[in-house]
């Protein structure tokens, strides 16, 4: 028996637009802090055995790991984590925006833009701001990979 698709996630700019939301709501970046590491404590761990040098992310200051499962219904799935707090947040947050969405969803998607709506391009180092950069862009070449 197959699995309904009801599981499928909100639209990407959707997800975005309640990202948005919610970070206006909390304020301060201290608040906000909170919450994406709260994000990230959320994640399920990847197995010992999914933490290869292949899903290493490269440029990142923090050790992280993105794992793409199998596409279901043309979509791309993604799984990940760091071994840092702030770090494992903007994973969860990147997961939030990205998994489940289509690769055309994915490459259309604006993220530069999208973190400056959120705060983000001000609000973190330059080496998380770059740990960032280097995680969507191994997403967006999953997804031109997927394409």
């Amino acid at each position: 028996m197959t699995e309904p698709a009801t599981d499928l996630p909100p639209p990407i700019a959707q997800t975005l637009e309640e990202l948005v939301e919610t970070f206006e709501l909390l304020g301060d970046w201290e608040e906000r802090y909170r919450h994406v590491i709260e994000m990230g404590r959320d994640l399920a761990p990847l197995a010992p055995e999914e933490r290869t040098e292949a899903a290493k992310v490269r440029g990142c200051a923090s050790q992280v790991w993105l794992v793409r499962d199998p596409d279901r219904d043309g979509r791309l799935w993604f799984r990940g984590e760091s071994d840092a707090h702030i770090v494992r947040g903007l994973v969860a947050l990147l997961l939030k925006l990205y998994s489940g969405q289509s690769a055309a969803e994915i490459l259309a998607f604006d993220a530069p833009a999208a973190f400056k709506r959120l705060g983000l391009d001000g609000a973190l180092s330059q080496q998380r701001a770059n740990g960032l950069a280097a995680m969507t862009t191994r997403i967006r070449r999953e997804a031109e990979a997927a394409g």
